[in-house]
């Protein structure tokens, strides 16, 4: 690992908060767009972004058979240090925090970006992580530097966005650096994965945009980081990336109002440093990023949610892999690589041995590495 990819995973550690102080928001624009462009926009194209942390720059692609081909003027310079991303309900924009603001580009159908009219920066916060709510009007942001979940309401026509309510994720143990926000398939239930606190589930009114803590999962040791979130199709289950002491593929079912019971035999055996997971559309597959090993793990589930590692697997992806992530088809499983050789790598699901993945394509997201830090789909 290169000084300067050593340098980036420090930074983030491996996604830590980056304190740049922003005291004021001239028009909501305090950068200087590369590209101009009006509000809404919106691609139905199959599309995938990945912000690039080292080269301070986004990429987009379109997926196609088997192949990814980048969406004209990519990579899009930033100007600013990614360290989020979240594409909107519907794909008319795509949300990019940088450190102490988020910002919205315009999709286009081709899926190239452009600066909304009223510009790019919507508003001042440390958003470690972000998602979007199914039907679009909400966006959930884990905040780095107030400990708390941030709720704003979406404008889908201008991409700007309201604060509605904030609902606080602190705990006993300090600091807290939050890794995934996630959002159920109804909307009604919000995860939040904080790394060696745990984490925390909260519920949602989908109508007055308010947030409730539920439940809190207390962290297994100060060795022991929740580092990423999936729920299956089905809402019943999620599965955790957790690294360190007892590390492994951690799973849950979920109860009503979000309530959290271990699978049995939680967690199972994954690679070194797990710190991406993804289910397949199906709910009979989960797959996991192995950030040390640079590796991606399978494993069959059951419908009770204990998970089987697949024969075969791990197979070897991009070094330090830390974000996996399923196309908008959800017939192809895209793994991004922090360290490169590649950026980005993409599978297909095997038609005859049911779970395995066929490597189908490759990309670059900048000058190898580019510090791919997280790989997100249109909807």
């Amino acid at each position: 690992m290169t000084g300067r990819m050593t340098e980036t995973v420090a930074k983030f550690g491996w996604r830590m908060v980056l304190s740049v102080g922003l005291v004021g928001l001239t028009g909501c624009n305090f950068f200087v767009p590369v590209t101009s462009g009006g509000s809404g926009g919106g691609s139905s194209s199959n599309l995938v972004y990945v912000i690039n942390t080292l080269t301070n720059s986004l990429s987009g692609f379109v997926v196609g058979s088997s192949m990814l081909t980048s969406a004209p003027s990519m990579p899009y310079a930033l100007g600013y240090t990614p360290q989020a991303a979240v594409v909107s309900t519907p794909n008319t924009f795509l949300y990019v925090a940088g450190p102490g603001a988020i910002y919205a580009y315009v999709i286009a159908s081709d899926g190239s970006l452009t600066v909304p009219t009223a510009g790019a920066a919507q508003v001042i916060v440390s958003a470690l992580a972000m998602d979007i709510s199914p039907d679009g009007n909400w966006l959930f942001v884990l905040d780095g530097s107030t400990t708390q979940l941030d709720i704003f309401a979406v404008n889908k026509t201008t991409g700007a966005l309201a604060l509605s309510s904030t609902v606080p994720y602190a705990t006993t143990t300090t600091p807290v650096v939050p890794k995934m926000v996630k959002v159920s398939s109804d909307g009604t239930l919000v995860f939040a994965a904080l790394g060696t606190n745990g984490d925390v589930v909260f519920t949602f009114n989908t109508s007055t945009g308010v947030g409730l803590r539920s439940q809190t999962l207390a962290p297994i040791s100060t060795q022991t980081s929740d580092n990423a979130l999936a729920i299956d199709s089905t809402g019943t289950h999620l599965y955790i990336a957790r690294s360190g002491v007892s590390g492994g593929l951690a799973a849950y079912t979920i109860a009503s109002g979000g309530a959290l019971t271990s699978v049995a035999g939680s967690p199972f055996s994954a690679g070194t440093q797990p710190l991406s997971v993804a289910v397949d559309s199906a709910s009979k597959y989960v797959y996991v990023a192995n950030g040390v090993d640079g590796t991606v793990s399978g494993y069959s589930v059951t419908t009770g949610g204990v998970a089987t590692q697949l024969s075969g697997f791990p197979y070897v992806s991009g070094a330090t892999t830390i974000s996996v992530t399923l196309d908008k088809s959800k017939t192809y499983l895209l793994a991004a690589g922090l360290g490169g050789s590649p950026d980005l790598t993409m599978y297909s699901f095997d038609a005859t041995t049911l779970g395995k993945l066929d490597k189908v394509a490759t990309a670059a997201t900048g000058t190898d590495p580019a510090g791919a830090l997280l790989v997100v789909a249109t909807h």
